[in-house]
């Protein structure tokens, strides 16, 4: 199976219509990890059709969840996104929400910034540093993928929010104590499953709001 068509067949299975150019973006952009792995090892995973999956249709897994007020000229950011997971596959899939990435590893945002050079990505913002030192109340949306626990999540990534924002955490099996530890203040909104085509690991979606 070529990886276009995998691609496809995943796309399907989430229920996602996206177009031809999103998809040649899609593809554009794993050939990309696949160079820039072989130099920097921006993830341990080495063959396009693993990283399709577990990079890729994980980090748009939480779009079919996600309601339309979350993603209409929105400001999201992905902290400690690394190799631009999940910020990058979803500024592909939804152009209209403005994304910024952070991260503090030089080479890891050297790759993002060739990233959004190359698949010509203008709702791509790339920032270094580390996310505390970042400027506070800038973000309605701030999503991380095994980045840290949710207490550390909230401590480190809760000033970004404005006013009625969310923090979005991918995490794999449901954190019944990362939740039990979360500070004051704060509380799950939502806590969806998701599904991976080609994953039979158990991933979620947990969706932290302030208490109002």
């Amino acid at each position: 199976m070529t990886l276009g068509i995998q691609l496809q067949q995943g796309l399907t299975a989430l229920g996602l219509a996206l177009p031809e150019s999103a998809q040649e973006q899609f593809l554009g952009y794993l050939m990309l990890l696949k160079k820039w792995n072989a130099t920097y090892n921006l993830t341990s995973i080495r063959e396009e059709s693993a990283m399709l999956t577990q990079h890729l249709l994980d980090s748009l897994s939480i779009l079919p969840h996600l309601e339309k007020s979350a993603l209409v000229a929105r400001r999201w950011m992905d902290v400690g996104s690394g190799a631009g997971l999940p910020g990058i596959p979803l500024a592909i899939a939804c152009p209209q929400i403005q994304m910024a990435l952070i991260d503090s590893v030089d080479k890891k945002t050297a790759f993002q910034r060739q990233v959004k050079i190359e698949l010509g990505l203008s709702n791509l913002t790339i920032l270094g540093g580390r996310v505390e030192n970042q400027p506070a109340a800038q973000c309605d949306a701030v999503i991380s993928r095994a980045f840290a626990e949710l207490a550390d999540f909230v401590s480190l990534a809760g000033h970004l929010l404005a006013e009625g924002g969310a923090l979005y955490a991918m995490k794999g099996q449901l954190p019944h104590e990362e939740i039990a530890r979360l500070p004051a203040g704060w509380h799950v909104a939502q806590c969806l499953p998701l599904k991976v085509p080609g994953m039979a690991a158990e991933r979620h979606l947990i969706v932290l709001q302030k208490d109002h």
